[in-house]
């Protein structure tokens, strides 16, 4: 039997199938070649939480100045920013009243003396009786009160210094009246100032007294400044859930002064987390993921930034601590795919603080999967 032909158009379908299916073979064959990466171990350290705060100064020991009592003034015995000493005169008052009220005092209280002691003088004779000579101790005793009354309220003519400190403005002139609501000026005591500043809520057992901050006054932002925590307030505000820490700052170059506004900021250990390079993080439509080799192949990991500086970040998500995250090539990787490690690193072994994620991360892509 002769051979049955081959029709000419079954053979070039034939020929058409057998070109396709050699080359789908040889373009899947790179597919299924392993991608080259870098990948380096994932370290587990804790955070070094960053926080900042706005504190503002006041003097360690301030007092508003009023006098004691009303009348008119005669002087004023200060100028703002002078230097006084404790019990230094500021101010006087008229006083005329308050020294004759002093000197009948004096009269009452040598009258008294004078006649309890004819008293005692004729005591024995039987002359005066014990009740009388009673009275007359009762009478000096009373005179004697009398004058210290008196003479209390001509000290209080004159306001003086509750303690050493520089004063400030006054709005009070010789002539004016005033009374003992008046206020006559300010007076702070600011070798040392206190920087009081609100705390979050979470740090309230990390600040304790001792524990040293830094504060920069706004005034000089080069300027540093050791600040020792000196207490902490008793209770955590509802509103804002904060609560307000006090600190010390020496300040005997009196370069600084009462309500000015600090920068403070103070770092406390966090929660142990995976830190990996910047760079190995995916931003997607679904937000930000890495891959880690498992097993030779890409195992993409959802994650969370937590906290990131210098270009590392600690992140949160299903990560193993025998990973390996793949930090270059990473655009080149998707989920499930062979891998190849051309250079392997060891893990980060530096600790960051903590700054804001959403301020810091960038805008998310597209995904480019």
């Amino acid at each position: 039997m002769s051979p049955v032909p081959f029709p000419p158009l079954r053979l070039a379908a034939a020929t058409l199938f057998l070109s396709l299916a050699a080359c789908s073979e040889e373009e899947s064959e790179p597919e299924r070649e392993a991608v080259p990466v870098v990948a380096e171990a994932i370290a587990v350290l804790p955070e070094q939480l960053e926080i900042e705060a706005i504190g503002s100064a006041r003097a360690a020991t301030s007092a508003e100045i009023y006098p004691e009592t009303a009348g008119r003034v005669t002087s004023v015995l200060f100028s703002a920013g002078d230097y006084v000493r404790e019990g230094e005169p500021l101010l006087r008052l008229d006083s005329r009243q308050e020294r004759l009220a002093v000197e009948a005092a004096q009269v009452d209280v040598r009258e008294a003396d004078q006649l309890l002691g004819r008293y005692r003088r004729i005591e024995d004779t039987g002359a005066i009786s014990e009740s009388q000579i009673e009275a007359g101790e009762t009478a000096l005793a009373s005179a004697r009160v009398a004058l210290e009354q008196a003479r209390t309220a001509l000290a209080d003519r004159v306001v003086r210094a509750p303690f050493s400190g520089h004063v400030g403005l006054t709005e009070i002139d010789p002539g004016d009246r005033v009374n003992d609501s008046t206020p006559i000026t300010q007076i702070d005591q600011r070798g040392t100032l206190y920087v009081d500043f609100p705390a979050p809520e979470a740090v309230f057992n990390a600040l304790r007294p001792g524990q040293v901050v830094q504060v920069t006054p706004f005034s000089d932002p080069s300027r540093t400044i050791d600040a020792r925590v000196v207490t902490t307030d008793n209770r955590i505000s509802q509103d804002s859930r904060d609560f307000i820490v006090r600190t010390a700052i020496p300040n005997e170059n009196d370069r600084l002064r009462p309500g000015m506004s600090f920068r403070v900021v103070f770092n406390r250990a966090g929660d142990a987390r995976p830190v990996v390079p910047e760079q190995a993080i995916v931003w997607g439509g679904e937000g930000s993921h890495l891959f880690v080799i498992r097993e030779g192949k890409a195992v993409r990991i959802p994650v969370t930034i937590t906290a990131r500086r210098e270009g590392n970040v600690f992140v949160d998500g299903a990560i193993r601590r025998d990973d390996r995250v793949i930090v270059e090539g990473v655009q080149k990787v998707r989920d499930g795919q062979d891998i190849r490690i051309v250079r392997s690193g060891g893990a980060r072994e530096q600790q960051v603080r903590m700054r804001d994620p959403q301020k810091a991360a960038p805008t998310p892509a597209a995904d480019e999967e």
